[in-house]
Order: structure tokens, then sequence, then C-alpha cells
């Protein structure tokens, strides 16, 4: 009897966003081959929770805009050239490349005369921005997994097989509501495990998963929240972060006008969200997250001025938040470069905290969200994402 030998799967993330997915991937992996795989590569600290031993640490590559990226960019060009030679030495069965393009595809350019598959998770945006990167993803790698249901086309048509596998935000949100559920009763709670009143009104802030985001964000934030108060309003601030940011937001908390609490592991992000009453958050996977936590939210975002004159030359569409892109309506409301200040984002903040209706009109739209994104489907986004994996590297998971 031949003893088929265990699968051995790279994976490539490059920031906190990806090793939340390559997590995830793991798991169903390892649950569509009973247990029979191994994995390489690098990711961050959920991943190698999972047992990956990360060749980097995956905040080496966190870097956002043209002008952060430039006096890095040698040492980033060196990390490329390490994950590409170590991928193409260790010859794994398959390689998932997430998201971080700046990243996997400079990996994948050096990739040439490879022996296995690549599979490349999460869509480049090309119907915001930059359509030709489509055509130039279908030369690097054999399939595409994406998070949206519209996106698949847009590479299908370029000769790139595409799998729509759902978001990641719903299977989270499901598996966090279910668990805050359980611990309401047994009598320990969100706010009772963290010693929160039950009469505090709770803000989720969530100034991004990068130190420039945090940098730039952060400050413009604590005004907003200081004219919050201002207006007599009281609140008690949980701030769901990640590791690579969690010691300048740790700094910053003397700075707030609010009390605040920390919360650094992903089921305590989601319990966050579902427990808060209103968000202020970068703009980013956090704001669909929070809308299919149902929690009214107000995005803000800037760059620096470089960056966005350059994007807003590329950038083909009207809204960068996902709910409203997916919506192609507004809501909630956006406050982008130079409307990005206290002025503007706290009236906005306000109104969702004293205004019912309002309140209800961004709940009915994040609603409609989480029917767009599948959220009945009884397959998980992961486990769907996991047999497209095993597909391609011709290991095809068991009949049901």
């Amino acid at each position: 009897m031949v003893v088929e030998r265990r699968l051995r799967v790279a994976l490539l993330a490059g920031e906190p966003s990806g090793d939340v997915l390559g997590a995830s991937l793991m798991r169903a992996l390892r649950a569509e081959t009973g247990g029979s795989v191994e994995f390489i590569g690098t990711g961050g600290a959920l991943m190698e929770a999972e047992g990956l031993h990360s060749l980097f640490p995956i905040a080496d590559m966190a870097v956002m805009g043209l002008v952060e990226l430039l006096p890095k960019a040698r040492f980033l060009l060196s990390r490329i050239d390490q994950a590409a030679k170590f991928v193409l030495q260790e010859t794994p069965d398959v390689l998932v490349t997430i998201d971080s393009p700046g990243y996997t595809k400079r990996v994948m350019q050096r990739l040439a005369g490879r022996q296995f598959p690549i599979v490349h998770y999460v869509a480049p945006t090309v119907w915001a921005w930059r359509p030709g990167r489509a055509r130039r993803l279908a030369q690097l790698c054999n399939h595409l997994l994406a998070l949206l249901p519209f996106e698949p086309a847009y590479f299908e048509v370029v000769g790139l097989p595409a799998t729509f596998v759902g978001h990641p935000a719903v299977e989270a949100l499901a598996a966090a509501r279910k668990a805050e559920a359980e611990a309401e009763v047994a009598g320990e709670g969100f706010r009772q495990g963290h010693g929160i009143a039950t009469d505090a009104c709770l803000l989720a802030l969530m100034p991004g998963s990068r130190r420039g985001e945090v940098k730039t964000l952060l400050p413009v934030f604590t005004e907003t929240l200081q004219r919050v108060k201002s207006a007599g309003i009281s609140l008690h601030l949980v701030i769901p972060t990640v590791e690579t940011v969690s010691a300048m937001v740790n700094e910053a908390l003397p700075s707030l006008p609010f009390p605040a609490t920390v919360l650094e592991t992903a089921p305590e992000r989601y319990a966050a969200m579902l427990a808060a009453e209103v968000a202020l958050a970068a703009s980013g996977t956090a704001t669909l997250e929070l809308g299919l936590a149902s929690t009214p939210t107000v995005l803000a975002y800037r760059v620096n001025p470089i960056t966005a004159a350059v994007m807003r030359r590329l950038i083909k569409i009207p809204y960068v938040g996902l709910v409203n892109i997916l919506q192609r309506r507004v809501v909630m409301p956006e406050f982008l470069q130079q409307d990005c200040t206290a002025d503007k984002i706290a009236p906005a903040l306000l109104q969702l905290l004293t205004d019912p209706a309002a309140r209800q009109r961004q709940i009915d739209g994040c609603a409609a969200v989480a029917a767009q994104l599948g959220a009945d489907d009884p397959v998980s986004p992961a486990h769907r994402a996991a047999r497209a994996v095993l597909a391609a590297a011709k290991r095809l998971p068991p009949a049901a």
C-alpha cells in the first residue's frame, strides 16, 4: 500500500490582515486533509500559532505609501529576495501568496522556472484602479481566490481562473457572535470580562494596522474624541489592535480623553466590535468587519500628499469603504485627505451617537452587505479557499 506523503504548503503573508487569512486557511487545510499537511513561509503571530515558523517578522513588510516606502526600499527588496530563494529551495506542492502585492507580486516575479502552482489569495482591486494588473497577475500565478462576489469576472476575462471564496469577516463575526452569546449566558460577556460598566457607551477606536496609519490618524481621532467629550458625551473606548502597532497605541493612551481598553487578540477584536455602540476607524478591512457586526461607523483616512495625488489620478470609483463600494452608495460616512479633520469627523460621529434614525439607516445598509457576501452559506470562506488550494495542488478533498 502506497501512503501519500504530507502536503507541503508555502504561504507568504506580509501584513496583519494577511496573517488572519493565512491562519484561517491553515486551520481549514488541516481539517480538509485530516492533518496531513505542513506549512512553511512568512506570517505573523496568528499563523505562527497554527504552526508556521516565519522566515522573518512580517512587521518588516508593513509599509504604506510611496513616500513612506522609499527609505526602506533596499531592506524590503532584500526580504523579497530572501523569500523567493527560500520558496524555490523548498519546492512546496503549492505556494499561496496572500494579498500584500508589493511583497507577494515581487516574490512571484522571482519564481521563474518553478515546479509548483501558485494560488494568490485576495484579488487586486482592478475594478477600482489600474485594471492592467489583472493581466499581469495572470502571467504570475495559476489561480486566484477572490473575497468579493463580483471580482472573478475581471480576471477570468484575461485567462486567470478565479474562485469567489467569500470574505473572512463573515466567518469571523459569526464565530464571535456565537462565542459572545455563550459568554453572556455564563455571565462572562465582553463587558464583564474587561471590567467595563454595563451602562457605559462603547466606541471602537481603530486607527489602522500599519505604523504610518496610526501615526497619521490617531492624533486626528484623539482631537475628534475631545470634541465629542466637549459636547457632553461620555464614552469608554475599546481599541482592537495588532502586534505591528500595539506599542504605539499603548503609548498614546494618556492623551485620549476617555478611559480605554486595548485588545490584542482576534477573538477580543470581534467581541469589541459587537459590543460597541459606534466606531471610528481607518478605512480598510476593519470597516467591513464593523459593518458585518452592525456597528455604526465613521471611517477616515489620510496618506502623504504625494501618494494621494498619484492615487487620485488612478482611482476610478467614488468610495473607499468596502461597505459603500458593495452598496454603491454612502452607507458609512467617509472623511479622506483634506476632509480627515476633527472639524468634519466629530459632527458625523455625534450624529451616530445621538440620532437613532441615522444609526438604523447604516445598520440596514450593512445588513444588505452581509447578504451580498453570503453570510448564510454553510461552507465557510476558509474552507472554500482550502478546497481551491487543494485542487490547485492536485490534492482534492475527499467527497462529502
